[in-house]
């Protein structure tokens, strides 16, 4: 894992690292960039679903499907982690009104860990990849959205946000730094 970033909001760590979420050791749920049938598939799901091993999507499969904004959670079979949280993203200028969908998918992730009592989950930068979301669009709803809702957080004290290159960790950074300045 790359150098990690973290900030405090709240009674909740938010942490960003550029990373393989298929290989977050520590973290009690990683969240799958879904798609609406929980399958495997390209980029997050693709890595998440090969990691696990077929009982992932045969545990997802009766789950299936789920629209954008939903999240529901399984185990995490051959993971290092106890549990999976799957949340479909919206395609970005097809499912709208994207950003309240966008939104829903990390509200619906964290409150499905508050659920379970976890400490820990780690998010993709969601809907970003083959859905199309714009990366600063995308990191400020969910970041904006995590941080909205730490301090109703009761078990869940770190949040991580696990990207995918050097830029996305940037966009990243820059939206908490401004979100720290201005107070939020």
């Amino acid at each position: 894992m790359n150098s990690m970033t973290k900030y405090q909001i709240e009674s909740v760590t938010i942490e960003l690292t550029i990373g393989d979420i298929a290989a977050q050791h520590d973290i009690d749920a990683v969240v799958n960039a879904a798609n609406a049938e929980l399958r495997i598939g390209g980029g997050v799901a693709g890595a998440l679903h090969r990691a696990a091993g077929p009982g992932l999507e045969e545990e997802a499969r009766p789950l299936a499907p789920i629209r954008p904004g939903e999240a529901v959670l399984t185990s995490g079979h051959r993971l290092p982690n106890p549990y999976v949280i799957h949340c479909l993203g919206p395609v970005y200028g097809r499912d709208e009104p994207s950003d309240v969908l966008l939104a829903s998918c990390y509200r619906n992730a964290l409150e499905l860990a508050e659920v379970e009592g976890l400490r820990s989950v780690a998010f993709p930068a969601i809907s970003t990849g083959a859905f199309g979301f714009p990366m600063d669009r995308a990191a400020a709803i969910g970041l904006g959205t995590v941080a909205g809702l730490a301090s109703t957080l009761q078990s869940v004290r770190c949040i991580r946000f696990v990207l995918y290159d050097q830029n996305a960790l940037a966009i990243h950074a820059r939206v908490l730094d401004e979100m720290a300045t201005d107070g939020r």
